[in-house]
């Protein structure tokens, strides 16, 4: 047992986010980074010397030049540092391990090879002066990073500040690289720092028991690029077996802007940038603004079902219409007053506690209880005044889920229900509110828009799609023009659309309107929808594949298929 395994334990490892890397991806890596027997090689936040140990396999493999090598590595934690050095010298390799903050280490462009697996601690850990020096680091080179950012984010980009002209940054990244908004800064300073960019997928987790998907970052010389190479593998074991010249080219839009599309086959890439080019394609933006629901702190307190409130003698006047906390019931195409009339008599919570003027004596009673509960004490209640009166949100047009376990829902709001922020509201634009209430919900469900959503949304641990206003503002969708041309179409496929969402068929639903809004409105070939059919497949199974045991895994070309929920009336 080495030291670092006397002291250390797992707990400990996730705090400071130390995930020691399988030894296939640190050969593979260091393979690739180092060139020469004399190069310069430094492992930041090195653990137990994964990377140091296959760059000096590596280094004494290599046709020996005139001079030597060099190992450095620095680690925060003393243990593994110790634990490091003596792995390294029981490999026979001459390597400097120093005890350090490697934000604290003043960058100097000197190293041939810069490999590792940066720390993940997410933003919500990752405060005070480890999180200053983060960004202070990163702002070395220039990148201002927000205060969402995981410590990987700053690793990165101080990383490549090590570097000599014409040298190879090799890195483990959490996928987030691909997606995040936060990331935007770090993707864009790799296009403008490197003169190559390369980034190997896999389609397996490479952290057994961590849900967190990876990347390999593979970054060399200097000069900038408009473009990356992408390789795609199973898992890390078959990385041996990976060819470099398979690598396929592939251009963000923009440096910045998210790059989840660049694990699009070149086929459905192709068939999902004519679709966004398209006249009769846009965003939800075009169609109205997307808002957070209200927060009242306490939804047990506040949301009632009729009996319950019923029970306490609460007055119509201090009760307003709700959509229930969740989204499960908002899986079809509207939401309408009989329906939240069922869901209340089944005892789900229909009603908002909201008295807007003197509450009644029933209202006090209430209020009272509350406070016997504790209720005022809850951040969102300590902070109004009264704690008892809820902002309001108006009703919207549109509710918008945005937990998913399939792809994001349109549901027209013709309960005019107001909505908790379980759920977004989508407020129509005057000019599009009678045809979005109407038809939007339905025209949204086409391959195009799923697979828009997997590309503008977050993928979460458990395989969650979620999706914040702002990314629902760029989520494309058809067009107002294109919805008028497909009106009668869609308004024919409707009933069949609505049984089959009620019978938990989501892309059988999809299929019809495909048909309808891509086929005949948009003109697509058949090819191009069958692209972005299995585009929106492979995308969500390896979303989905996150919060999955190996032995249950989702093939990448699997359909997916959508959990129940109720259809609309």
């Amino acid at each position: 047992m080495n030291a670092a395994e006397q002291i250390d334990t797992a707990a400990l490892r996730k705090a400071r986010g130390a995930f020691f890397t399988p030894p296939t991806v640190a050969d593979y890596v260091a393979r690739w980074a180092v060139r020469a027997s004399t190069d310069r090689v430094l492992e930041p936040s090195c653990g137990e010397a994964a990377f140091l140990l296959a760059a000096h396999q590596r280094l004494t493999a290599l046709p020996t030049d005139d001079g030597e090598g060099t190992l450095d590595g620095v680690e925060l934690h003393d243990a593994s540092a110790r634990a490091a050095r003596t792995i390294l010298r029981q490999a026979g390799a001459q390597a400097r391990v120093r005890v350090n903050d490697f934000f604290a280490v003043e960058p100097t462009p000197s190293y041939d090879a810069v490999i590792g697996n940066p720390p993940y601690v997410r933003y919500q850990d990752f405060a005070g002066p480890g999180r200053t020096a983060s960004r202070q680091a990163a702002l070395r080179a220039g990148v201002a990073l927000t205060n969402l950012a995981s410590s990987w984010a700053a690793f990165t980009v101080h990383s490549a500040l090590f570097l000599k002209p014409g040298g190879r940054l090799g890195l483990v990244l959490p996928a987030e690289l691909l997606s995040v908004n936060y990331a935007a800064q770090v993707r864009e300073f790799l296009m403008r720092r490197f003169a190559r960019v390369r980034l190997v997928l896999f389609n397996e987790r490479v952290f057994p028991g961590v849900l967190e998907d990876v990347v390999l970052l593979l970054a060399e010389g200097t000069g900038g690029t408009d473009h990356c190479e992408l390789l795609q593998v199973q898992d890390a074991d078959a990385l041996d077996q990976l060819d470099p010249d398979t690598a396929a080219l592939w251009t963000p839009t923009t440096a910045s802007g998210k790059w989840t599309s660049a694990l699009l086959p070149t086929a459905s890439a192709s068939a999902y940038a004519s679709a966004l080019a398209s006249a009769d394609t846009t965003t939800l933006h075009t169609w109205g603004e997307t808002t957070l629901g209200m927060v009242t702190g306490a939804n047990k307190f506040f949301t009632l079902s009729p009996e319950q409130a019923a029970a306490r003698g609460l007055t119509t006047e201090e009760l307003l219409p709700l959509s229930p906390p969740g989204s499960r019931h908002l899986r079809g195409l509207s939401f309408t007053t009989q329906m939240r009339a069922e869901l209340g008599r089944t005892g789900s919570a229909t009603l908002l506690f909201r008295p807007s003027g003197d509450p009644s004596p029933a209202a006090q009673a209430y209020i009272r209880e509350g406070e016997k509960q504790g209720v005022p004490n809850a951040y969102k209640c300590r902070v109004r005044t009264p704690w008892w009166r809820v902002p309001l949100v108006a009703p919207a047009d549109l509710l918008l889920t945005y937990m998913n376990a399939d792809t994001p829902r349109l549901t027209t709001n013709a309960a005019g229900a107001r909505h908790l922020n379980s759920v977004h509201g989508v407020y129509l634009t005057e000019e599009h509110r009678e045809l979005g209430r109407e038809l939007l919900p339905l025209a949204s469900l086409n391959s195009v828009t799923l697979v828009g959503a997997e590309i503008v949304g977050r993928a979460y641990g458990g395989g969650m799609l979620k999706l914040e206003p702002r990314e629902a503002d760029d989520l494309p969708v058809p067009a107002p023009a294109g919805v008028i041309r497909c009106a009668e179409d869609l308004r024919a496929i409707r009933p069949r659309v609505r049984d089959h969402l009620r019978g938990g068929h989501l892309l059988d639903a999809v299929r019809l309107v495909d048909q309808a809004v891509l086929r005949e409105g948009l003109s697509m070939p058949a090819a191009n929808v069958s692209d972005l059919e299995q585009a929106y497949a492979m995308l969500a199974a390896r979303r989905r594949a996150r919060g999955t045991n190996a032995k249950d895994r989702i093939s990448p070309h699997a359909m997916v298929v959508a959990g129940r929920g109720q259809g609309d009336a």
